[in-house]
């Protein structure tokens, strides 16, 4: 059997595993940040019918530009951010935020350019830096996983990246940034700045969003998503908003009919019915918050959220921690700085299973030692 390694893969891959998060068949799965509540019965209807509506056209590619789709995004930002003002031309769409992401790094990174992070934060982002041929810096975030603008605005001078990423609310920590510290790293950086806004439905009253600092930054771009808020994990469909010549630069790096017609129609269907997709919303964050409350109580660390999930800690051995919730049916992530764990916000039945499912395992691991 011939293997990976018989293979003349590109040096720089050779050695490394696919990234992913464990996909288990368990009573209550809290690892992938996912909206737990499924689309009503009258919104699958819909989105039913929004495919049968191009099925019969199938046979033909779908509209290479999105366009229809673009518009719908657009006045969805311009709702969610009263005065961005933005059109369809300030808006591209992808399949999900890790293609907007890849496109970017090839549009704007590549071989001989930097992109600089600040980790803790989206494992991706290193990932799809380096699979684009871009180097990859980390300049580190403070001790309470927040970015201190001088300490960003240092890391920027110093290394000169073609694109940097900032992540609010951060994965895997929940954290929000000001938009001083936005603001500082955009009058530092040389090149690109992407924030990556990929939970920034749930985040708390009166933290703003990066869309407000668009109008005047034509090196800006803010990332979104419908795998979370939306709860379209399914679907696919990432999107950004930007100045209309930072898509004209995407344009050339994008595949031809990247985005199939069925995922434009059940995007755009989504869209129209985002009130109600949006509803649980406000009750995920009653939740995140009561969580946070629960796990203090208890005696742990945990980070601030502004996002669907929780980072706590801290945990000599986390892996037998983790693995004492799985054996008891509950699946979180194993993700993030040494000694800690992250558990995506779900029902309240599954965040109950949650709470006994980590005081038992923190039980069996006491007895243990």
């Amino acid at each position: 059997m011939t293997s990976l390694s018989d293979l003349p893969i590109r040096d720089d891959l050779r050695g490394r595993e696919p990234y992913g998060a464990p996909q288990l068949d368990v009573p209550v799965a809290l690892n992938t940040n996912e909206n737990p509540y499924p689309p009503s019965e009258r919104l699958v209807k819909a989105l039913g019918e929004a495919v049968m509506d191009v099925a019969g056209a199938l046979n033909r590619y779908p509209d290479r530009d999105a366009v229809a789709l673009r518009d719908g995004l657009a006045a969805f930002l311009n709702a969610d951010t009263p005065g961005a003002g933005l059109t369809g031309r300030h808006v591209w769409a992808a399949n999900g935020s890790n293609e907007i992401i890849q496109q970017i790094l090839q549009a704007f990174g590549g071989h001989g350019r930097t992109a600089l992070g600040f980790e803790p934060s989206y494992s991706m982002h290193p990932i799809i830096t380096g699979v684009t041929g871009t180097r990859w810096v980390n300049a580190f975030r403070d001790e309470d996983f927040g970015l201190e603008p001088e300490a960003a605005v240092r890391a920027v001078r110093e290394h000169r990246p073609d694109v940097v990423f900032l992540t609010s609310p951060n994965n895997p920590t929940g954290t929000a940034l000001p938009l001083a510290a936005i603001e500082a790293v955009l009058d530092a950086a040389p090149g690109m700045v992407v924030v990556d806004e990929a939970y920034a439905e749930f985040r708390r009253e009166g933290t703003p969003s990066a869309l407000t600092l668009l109008d005047g930054h034509p090196r800006l771009i803010v990332t979104r998503t419908m795998s979370k808020a939306f709860a379209m994990a399914g679907t696919r469909l990432g999107y950004l908003a930007a100045d209309p010549a930072v898509i004209d630069a995407l344009l050339l790096v994008r595949l031809p009919y990247h985005l199939s017609a069925v995922t434009q129609a059940v995007a755009r269907t989504a869209l129209e019915h985002s009130v109600e997709l949006l509803g649980s919303v406000g009750e995920l964050r009653r939740e995140r918050d009561a969580i946070v409350g629960w796990l203090r109580g208890e005696g742990h660390r945990v980070a601030d959220s502004d996002a669907n999930f929780v980072l706590f800690g801290t945990f000599p051995d986390r892996r037998r921690v983790w693995q004492g919730m799985l054996d008891r049916g509950v699946l979180i992530r194993e993700v993030g700085p040494p000694e800690w764990l992250r558990v995506s916000v779900g029902t309240p039945a599954e965040m109950d299973a949650f709470k006994t499912a980590l005081k038992a395992a923190e039980a069996g691991t006491e007895e243990s030692k």
